[in-house]
C-alpha cells in the first residue's frame, strides 16, 4: 500500500506589474533564481523554485513574467493571474506597492480572491523605512485580514511574512493516494490532446474535446482501472480563451502542469507529432526531471506521420537530442485519437512507477559500485584520487543513492554519470530519474 505521500504546499505570488513580485521571490527563495542558473531542460526564466523557512518546505510560484502592451487593461492580465493562483496554490501572496497605496486593480483583485477558499496574505511592499509603515494600515481596507509592510529590495519584513503564510499550511500535510492507484499528470502544451487521451482511456467521451488550444477548464482528477490496475490521471487545464492582454499563453500552461507534475507519481510528456519538440514541451520535461518522477514520453498523432522505415529512429533520435537531459525515459509512439500503442503506453508508466519506488539492497549496490570502480578508476585532483568507500539508498521516488568518499569535491560529473550508467545497465532504472548524494566518510548519511 502506498497509503500517503507527504506533499509540499504550493504558494503563488501575484501582483500588478513593477510591484517587485519577482524580487520578493529570490528574496523567499535566497538566491536569483528567476536570472540565472540553467538546469537542463528549463529556461532561465524560472517561474517555480523549492523554498525552505525554519524546515518548512514549500514551492513558491511566480506567476509575474507577463506585461499589459499599451492601451490593453492590466485588469485582464490580473484577473488571469488571480485565476491561476486560485487553482494551483495552497495559500496566495498578493503583492501591492505602499508608495501607489490601493489602485483600482488592486480592489478588483482583492474582490476576486476573496470569494475563493484559499488563504491570502497581503504584502504591501517598497516599505522601505519606517516612515512609509504608515503607508501600510491603509490596505486594511481590502478587507483580506492583516497586511504585512515588506521592502524586497531590503529583505525587510520577510520573515513576518512568511510566518504569516506556514502558518496556513496544513501541519498533517498528507494526500491520500487512494489505495494502491498510480498518480500519472499528463502533461503537454495545450491541443496536444490530453484530454482525447483521458477519453480513450476512460473509454467515453467524459472531457469537452475540441480543436481550439485551451478548452479543458480545470484540471480534473480522473480514477480509472485498466486490467485490474488503477491509475488517477491528472488532466492539467489548458487556457480558457484567448485575451486582450498581450500575455505569456505559454507560462500559464506550464504552471498548471508544473502544479499537477508535483503530485503525480509519473508524467506523462504528450509532444505533438507534427510540430515535434518545442520550448514549452522542454520545459515541462525539465520540471518532471528535477522534480524526481517516474517520466514516459508519448508522441501523439502518431497515425497522421507519413512513415517509412527510418521514421521512427530519426524521430526517436531527434527527441534523445533535445531531451538529452532524460536518456531514461522510454518513448512511446501513439494515437489518442485511434488507440495506436495505447496499450503500450500504459505499460511503461506501470514501468515507470514501479522503477521510481524501487529499493535495492545495500549489497548489491555496492557490488555494482564496487565493479564499476574496478573497470574505470574514479577521478582524481592534485595528485589525491577519489575514493568510494561504501553506498547506501537514502530514499525513493525517485531513487537516492548516498556515496560516501574520501572527498566529495573530486568528483566529476563524467564519472557520475558513468556511475549512473553502471546502475541502469545492472538494475533498469527506466522511466525514472536517479540522484546521487555524496558525504565525506565519517558524515551522516
Amino acid at each position: 500500500m502506498q497509503g500517503v505521500i507527504l506533499v509540499k504546499p504550493i504558494v503563488a505570488i501575484i501582483g500588478r506589474p513593477n510591484v517587485g513580485k519577482s524580487t520578493l521571490f529570490n528574496r523567499i527563495v535566497g538566491k536569483r533564481i528567476a536570472i540565472v542558473e540553467d538546469t537542463p531542460g528549463v529556461t532561465r526564466d524560472r517561474i517555480y523554485a523549492d523554498a525552505e523557512w525554519f524546515n518548512h518546505k514549500f514551492i513558491l510560484i511566480d506567476t509575474g513574467g507577463i506585461e499589459p502592451s499599451s492601451g490593453d487593461k492590466i485588469f485582464s492580465m490580473m484577473q488571469r493571474q488571480a485565476q491561476i493562483a486560485i487553482e494551483t496554490s495552497d495559500v496566495i501572496i498578493f503583492v501591492t506597492d505602499a508608495k501607489d497605496g490601493i489602485t483600482h486593480v488592486d480592489e478588483e483583485v482583492a474582490s476576486i480572491l476573496r470569494r475563493t477558499s484559499k488563504p491570502v496574505v497581503i504584502a504591501v511592499n517598497k516599505v522601505d523605512n519606517k516612515k512609509m509603515f504608515n503607508e501600510v494600515y491603509e490596505f486594511f481596507n481590502l478587507g483580506m485580514g492583516e497586511p504585512i509592510g515588506i521592502s524586497s529590495t531590503l529583505g525587510l519584513g520577510i520573515g513576518d511574512l512568511i510566518e504569516k503564510v506556514i502558518s496556513y499550511f496544513d501541519k498533517n500535510n498528507e494526500e491520500d493516494e487512494k489505495e494502491d492507484a498510480i498518480k500519472v499528470a499528463i502533461a503537454g502544451k495545450p491541443n496536444v490532446g490530453k484530454s482525447s487521451l483521458t477519453n480513450r482511456l476512460l473509454k467515453e467521451e467524459r472531457m469537452i474535446v475540441s480543436d481550439i488550444p485551451g478548452t479543458t477548464r480545470d484540471a480534473v482528477d480522473t480514477p480509472v482501472t485498466i486490467n485490474n490496475e488503477k491509475f488517477i490521471f491528472i488532466d492539467t487545464a489548458g487556457i480558457r480563451r484567448k485575451s486582450r492582454v498581450n500575455e505569456n499563453i505559454e507560462r500559464y500552461s506550464v504552471i498548471r502542469a508544473f502544479a499537477a507534475i508535483e503530485r503525480a507519481d509519473v508524467c506523462v510528456i504528450m509532444i505533438d507529432a507534427g510540430e515535434g519538440i518545442t520550448e514549452q514541451d522542454t520545459k515541462i520535461a525539465g520540471y518532471a526531471h528535477e522534480a524526481g518522477k517516474g517520466i514516459v514520453i508519448a508522441v501523439n498523432k502518431w497515425d497522421i506521420i507519413k512513415k517509412d522505415n527510418k521514421v521512427i529512429d530519426e524521430y526517436t533520435s531527434k527527441i534523445r537530442n533535445d531531451l538529452s537531459f532524460m536518456p531514461y525515459a522510454p518513448i512511446v509512439f501513439i494515437s489518442a485519437k485511434t488507440g495506436h500503442k495505447i496499450d503500450k503506453l500504459i505499460e511503461m508508466v506501470k514501468l515507470a512507477s514501479k522503477e521510481n519506488a524501487a529499493r535495492i539492497k545495500s549489497g548489491t549496490l555496492n557490488d555494482i559500485i564496487s565493479d564499476a570502480v574496478m573497470m574505470k578508476q574514479p577521478p582524481s585532483d592534485k595528485g589525491r584520487r577519489l575514493k568510494i568507500s561504501y553506498a547506501v539508498q537514502s530514499s525513493i521516488k525517485p531513487p537516492t543513492f548516498v556515496l560516501f568518499v574520501n572527498d566529495p569535491e573530486i568528483m566529476h560529473f563524467s564519472y557520475e554519470r558513468y556511475l549512473e550508467n553502471q546502475l541502469r545497465k545492472r538494475l533498469g532504472f527506466d522511466g525514472t530519474p536517479i540522484r546521487f548524494i555524496y558525504r565525506k566518510k565519517g558524515e551522516k548519511g
